[in-house]
């Protein structure tokens, strides 16, 4: 670029050259004299007038071709900046991550070592390339060498990005799996937890349920252990010497009431004798048809107090 400019300045130089020397060796030759109302200006003065704009040119030129060069460079070194700005912008994102997803950190690893790869990868394309730039500020004959490796490079370099893409592509989207695998564990958590609470909540209800189920049997228990007693207390002949004596006893039942054994456990004599005798004068005692209250009623022990 540099030697295109300085060819451009010798040729205008050789232009303003050539209109100086054609003012200054212009031979005068006999005129004949005319009177005009509007006097032109002198031939000398109008080369003077044309060297001075042409050199204006020139210089507008070299100025023109100047800022282009230094537009150029200016945009190469924020296009230097930018990637410079991307590969710091894409390692810092990368280091984020790592600290982040430690769950996957044999594929963090996978993917930090392929990213690390193409980083390595861009570096040295970026060292190519500014090679081949300064092969080209050498000699404008490598120019077009030059321009043909720089596509290359760029070419290379795209590709390059393009793996970076896609390497943070496929990070995103095992990022949005572990998520979406996360929300499901968590939702499965929250499932089980309800359930949990759900049975916790069905216990408790049946324990309520069991100890209501429990009162009534107690209720009807020690209904029929009155009826039972009383059944006993009819047919149990009482002596004055019974008076303020006990004796208690074991009677076994079937399903129907009938009493299948009677015993003493111990107690007064007499009011034993009487007691066994009064069962056994019963035959028959009341029971529940209720399984749980039969259950409670099949084998019981009674204490057995003659009423005056």
């Amino acid at each position: 670029m540099r030697a295109s400019i300085i060819k451009s300045v010798l040729l205008h130089l050789a232009i303003i050259g050539v209109l100086v020397g054609t003012a200054n060796f212009h031979t005068s030759s006999p005129t004949v004299m005319e009177v005009t109302l509007n006097t032109a200006m002198p031939e000398a003065e109008n080369a003077v007038s044309a060297v001075t704009v042409d050199q204006k040119m020139v210089e507008q030129k070299i100025a023109e071709l100047k800022r282009k060069e230094d537009d150029k460079k200016r945009a190469e070194d924020k296009r230097i900046r930018d990637l410079e700005r991307r590969a710091s912008d894409a390692r810092k994102q990368r280091e984020a991550e790592d600290r982040r997803i430690k769950k996957l950190e044999q594929e963090r690893r996978a993917k930090e070592k392929e990213t690390a790869q193409a980083q390595a990868q861009a570096k040295k394309a970026r060292e190519i390339e500014q090679k081949e730039r300064e092969k080209a500020q050498q000699a404008e004959k490598q120019k077009e060498q030059a321009e043909l490796a720089a596509k290359a490079a760029a070419e290379k370099r795209k590709a390059e990005e393009e793996a970076l893409k896609k390497a943070e592509d496929d990070r995103k989207r095992e990022e949005l799996a572990a998520k979406k695998r996360a929300e499901a564990a968590e939702e499965a958590r929250q499932k089980a937890l309800q359930e949990q609470m759900l049975q916790e909540q069905l216990a408790s209800e049946q324990a309520a349920r069991n100890k209501v189920r429990q009162q009534q049997v107690g209720t009807e228990v020690d209904k029929y252990k009155a009826l039972i007693m009383a059944r006993i207390q009819q047919n149990l002949l009482i002596d004055e010497k019974m008076k303020n004596q006990q004796c208690r006893v074991n009677i076994r039942l079937g399903f129907n009431g009938l009493v299948t054994q009677v015993q003493s456990l111990g107690g007064d004599k007499l009011v034993c004798e009487a007691a066994l005798r009064a069962v056994r004068m019963a035959d028959t005692l009341p029971v529940s048809k209720d399984k749980d209250v039969f259950e409670q009623l099949k084998n019981i022990n009674l204490t057995i107090k003659p009423q005056f």
